[in-house]
């Protein structure tokens, strides 16, 4: 796999940015609701439009940050360490762009350093920038290593990110419960089999 460089807003810096978030009102999520048989003036609904917007923002923040601001490098203690960093469990929420639905799970990430280290909820806040933005889980998952290899520029990064999807649990084939698992493994991570499976060891749930 070739390593490229990301740019610092992932895909969407290659497109014109969309219509401002204020284009779409209020107004148009009431007649969202409304085309759905429902009646927006009712008690349950009076305040949805708004709650809705606020969310939806919320849900796509990660287009406003910049991932290569997020990563804080120290050198300072990762002078003598060479063996694989990792931290599990780390929370994924994101929306898939092909119906807007949710999906979710969790990411693995490892990396093994070349002189430099990164704080640890900074890998975090990695995830949370590229997630909260309109994904597949493949794209996510490359994003988040090759944005750490430029950035931190160490010896090998892996990713694994596992995540249940709502568009086929509850449409279509229906597969409650299904995961989905996709992984990047750059530098030494990509020939190396015994650093991968040390990593995938690392990374597995207990």
């Amino acid at each position: 796999m070739t390593e490229k460089r990301p740019q610092s807003g992932g895909d969407h810096a290659d497109h014109d940015h969309p219509e401002s978030s204020a284009d779409f009102t209020e107004h148009d999520w009431r007649r969202f609701l409304a085309s759905l048989g429902e009646n927006p003036n009712r008690s349950g609904l009076r305040e949805t439009p708004l709650r809705v917007s606020k969310a939806w923002k919320h849900w796509v923040s990660g287009y406003a940050q910049d991932p290569a601001e997020i990563l804080k490098v120290f050198e300072d203690g990762a002078e003598r360490y060479n063996e694989l960093i990792v931290v599990r469990g780390i929370p994924v929420y994101s929306h898939c762009e092909h119906h807007l639905a949710p999906f979710f799970g969790t990411a693995t990430i490892g990396y093994v350093p070349e002189g430099r280290i990164v704080g640890l909820s900074k890998l975090t806040r990695l995830v949370e920038c590229f997630a909260r933005r309109l994904q597949v889980q493949e794209r996510l998952t490359s994003q988040v290593a090759e944005t750490l290899m430029h950035e931190l520029q160490p010896k090998a990064v892996g990713v694994v990110i596992r995540c249940r999807h709502l568009c086929m649990e509850s449409r279509g084939i229906r597969t409650p419960g299904e995961e989905t698992i996709t992984s990047a493994m750059l530098g030494e991570l990509q020939t190396n089999l015994g650093m991968r499976a040390e990593l995938l060891a690392l990374g597995r749930e207990r």
